[in-house]
């Protein structure tokens, strides 16, 4: 039992949670993680999920589709445990979870207890772009959860398949991300059909029972997506965001195409030519299958580089197994149980002294996000309604609840009723500013510091900065100034 326990694959996976938690300790304030939490507050607390915009005053209660409602509870009953420092937790716990699964994964890919720690590293590099208090975290963990199960059901006993259905029942409700579960899926039951060798590509030979188990467990897992609380609304919300929301793809930063003179960009391409010149030289062969799920994340990265978290989940347990020989594999006889042991005990240690204490998540928080303008507006009980830059909303829904937003994260509710389209012409001087402070009746400004409207609305007539800190500015139409603002 201790041989296991303190084993050399346990050590290495506690490593990685070492490795979590000191790449997220410092990523508390996501701009988005603060409207997920009210809705997940607002699930929690009323028993029912909330399916048209309750907190802006621009879309008229715009129809949404709560794709991501049941993490957005998850995410609110980590903070009602513990506060900041619950959802702290809740992004270390999630954080460790995906690099460990993502190990385990290329361990059963590579059967090498050692290379596949390379593998969690590739995973760990490329999930530095997303690791963030967000329902994804969650959608990529059940991914590789998929993986797992696909793997043990084809090489192990095709019983594994079965689960599926229950992944999927909770991915749909959990996060967007199931459609691309789907597409992993649908990748092996498509190869499965094949069974061939040309040069290094390979198709292995399907047992007919296992591929009649796994359609099967696709049909039910289809079957199960429309358990959640918009129908077929939810399932086609993954296919809107990426036809019919351009202005969000091509606004926000994390949609943009990846950049391959960047860090990432570097690694990709050195993942891919590692892959390429192992089969070249004849030192690996490469499966069908896998040559179209490499084909799938690097297209995924390539145009959006958020994506850029899936292509490591795909490409790491490839490359894993491509290295598999390269690399003396791990025999538990020869194990040391105590160095292993101290080890074990030394990373928990640190994992202890690096978690953020709260005084440290509140500097994160007000660095990121305007703490000090809300008591301000609270103080002064200026009233809407209000204009707030973009990233602002989120934490805005969460600290100033009684003041509804313009606009907020959920880019989707917006672009459908148009107003991304309007606040975007507005804040890069596209149009008269004049023309959309009218027409909602702005009483109020909330801007970015940066923002190049916090050098233009002053020079309108009745307008005036009232309050104004590191990150933000508050500008006021004076006809609407209260006695107590200055």
């Amino acid at each position: 039992m201790l041989r296991r326990i303190f084993s050399f694959p346990v050590m290495l996976s506690s490593l990685l949670a070492v490795l979590a938690v000191l790449t997220v300790r410092s990523r508390f304030d996501d701009p988005d993680l603060w409207w997920h939490l009210k809705t997940g507050e607002i699930v929690w607390t009323t028993h029912s999920v909330p399916v048209t915009d309750l907190f802006s005053y621009t879309t008229n209660h715009q129809s949404s589709v709560p794709q991501e409602w049941l993490s957005q509870v998850a995410i609110y009953c980590a903070y009602r445990c513990g506060g900041y420092s619950g959802l702290m937790l809740w992004l270390c716990l999630l954080s460790a979870a995906l690099l460990i699964a993502g190990y385990v994964l290329c361990w059963l890919c590579s059967g090498n207890a050692k290379v596949a720690f390379v593998g969690a590293m590739c995973i760990w590099f490329f999930s530095t772009i997303g690791l963030s208090i967000r329902p994804q975290m969650i959608g990529y963990l059940l991914l590789i959860f998929e993986m797992i199960l696909i793997h043990l059901g084809r090489t192990r006993n095709p019983r594994w398949f079965f689960w599926l259905p229950f992944l999927f029942a909770l991915w749909v409700n959990c996060h967007g991300s199931f459609i691309l579960g789907l597409i992993v899926a649908g990748v092996f039951l498509f190869t499965s059909f094949f069974s061939f060798q040309s040069g290094s590509l390979a198709a292995p030979r399907w047992d007919p029972q296992c591929r009649r188990m796994l359609m099967w467990a696709l049909i039910l897992s289809l079957a199960v997506l429309f358990l959640n609380p918009a129908g077929i609304r939810q399932l086609l919300y993954p296919l809107d965001t990426m036809l019919h929301q351009p202005i969000g793809l091509s606004t926000v930063e994390e949609w943009a195409p990846l950049r391959l003179t960047d860090s990432r960009g570097v690694a990709l391409l050195l993942v891919l030519l590692c892959g390429f010149l192992l089969v070249a030289l004849r030192k690996s062969e490469l499966f069908l299958h896998e040559l179209l799920l490499i084909g799938l994340g690097t297209w995924l990265a390539v145009g959006h580089v958020r994506m850029l978290f899936v292509f490591g989940i795909l490409a790491a347990p490839v490359l894993t197994r491509q290295l598999s020989n390269s690399w003396e594999n791990y025999d538990i006889e020869k194990d040391r149980i105590w160095p292993n042991a101290a080890f074990i005990g030394i990373a928990f240690a640190v994992v202890l002294l690096a978690f953020p204490d709260r005084q440290n998540l509140e500097r994160q928080v007000e660095v990121a996000s305007p703490v000090k303008a809300v008591e301000f507006i609270k103080a002064n009980h200026l009233s809407g309604p209000m204009l707030n830059d973009y990233p602002f909303g989120g934490y805005l829904i969460w600290s100033l609840p009684e003041i509804p937003v313009f606009v907020d994260g959920r880019g989707d509710v917006y672009e459908w009723s148009g107003v991304l389209r309007e606040f975007g012409d507005w804040a890069t001087l596209r149009s008269d500013p004049k023309i959309l402070l009218q027409k909602y009746r702005i009483n109020f400004c909330l801007l970015n510091r940066e923002s190049p409207m916090v050098r233009v609305l002053p020079l309108l007539q009745e307008w005036k900065i009232v309050y104004s800190d590191d990150n933000s500015v508050i500008v006021l139409h004076t006809a609407s100034a209260t006695p107590s603002v200055p």
